[in-house]
């Protein structure tokens, strides 16, 4: 796998405690660990989701540089947002200004909370999807969800279209890399001219982009189809989810690091 891509979305295979989790409990920690970032308002807070994150990684033998390095990609989605909230938050001494910018104590503040939170919510999200397949995720949705069948709720569609979704996102992101390469090729800058101008230059990218899209949506129909699969009414599953006494101490150390973050919030 190159290091270089976007490694959210993608499986790496593996044997570890991570891996053996139940999915339907990687999924509700991962939520719940998502909605805890947004409670970590101090260095303390903030530094234990991130030792916790860190652990995570050794306990799925993950190299961190691996993990580092897929991230990169995100980096200029983080960056601005960062700078969003610097740029316009205002509050405490005033260090710069210009026009409606201004850099503030409060807006350096923010924007540190920002850029960790942001970081966390990718590192939780993109270790759940390194150490768990699309079919568990699927089969861990359709579970969570499957109350809502009592309603007749599309469950198990639902489940496969978010699970298909994710698993092809690192896909998209390769094709889109490979098209731009190709343009590159035949001459075309990405990075000259003013914003309307390389907006222009994205347009040769997206048409064959939606082209190829289409095209694999059409070949996995078919493939789905050759394979007998026609909607989800009456079909039983060769895997059934079960859970562990290993399931059971995650969850009780999850809630210890939930009393952990709420005891040492401002």
């Amino acid at each position: 796998m190159n290091s270089d891509r976007l490694i959210l979305g993608r499986y790496l295979p593996g044997n570890s405690l991570i891996h053996r989790l139940d999915p339907r409990v990687k999924l509700l920690i991962t939520f719940s660990f998502i909605l805890l970032t947004f409670f970590a308002d101090n260095w303390q807070t903030i530094t234990l989701l991130f030792l916790t994150v860190f652990l995570c990684l050794v306990i799925a033998k993950i190299r961190l540089s691996f993990f580092l390095n897929g991230l990169r990609p995100m980096m200029w989605l983080i960056i601005f947002t960062v700078l969003m909230q610097l740029l316009f938050s205002s509050g405490g001494k005033l260090y710069w200004h210009w026009g409606w910018l201004s850099i503030s104590q409060l807006g350096i503040a923010t924007g540190a909370i920002v850029f960790f939170r942001f970081v966390l919510i990718i590192f939780i999200s993109t270790l759940l999807t390194l150490t768990t397949t699309p079919t568990q995720l699927a089969d861990a949705i359709a579970s969570l969800l499957k109350p809502l069948k009592i309603v007749h709720f599309p469950v198990d569609e639902v489940a496969l279209m978010l699970s298909l979704s994710l698993r092809f996102v690192p896909t998209l992101m390769d094709e889109s890399s490979r098209i731009m390469n190709a343009q590159r090729a035949r001459g075309v800058d990405f990075g000259q001219g003013n914003l309307f101008q390389q907006m222009q230059l994205i347009v040769p990218v997206l048409i064959p982009q939606f082209i190829a899209s289409f095209y694999r949506a059409d070949q996995l129909a078919d493939a789905m189809e050759s394979r007998g699969y026609h909607g989800t009414a009456g079909r039983t599953k060769f895997r059934q989810l079960k859970l562990h006494w290993f399931d059971s101490i995650v969850v009780i150390a999850f809630i210890c690091l939930l009393a952990a973050v709420f005891f040492l919030k401002s």
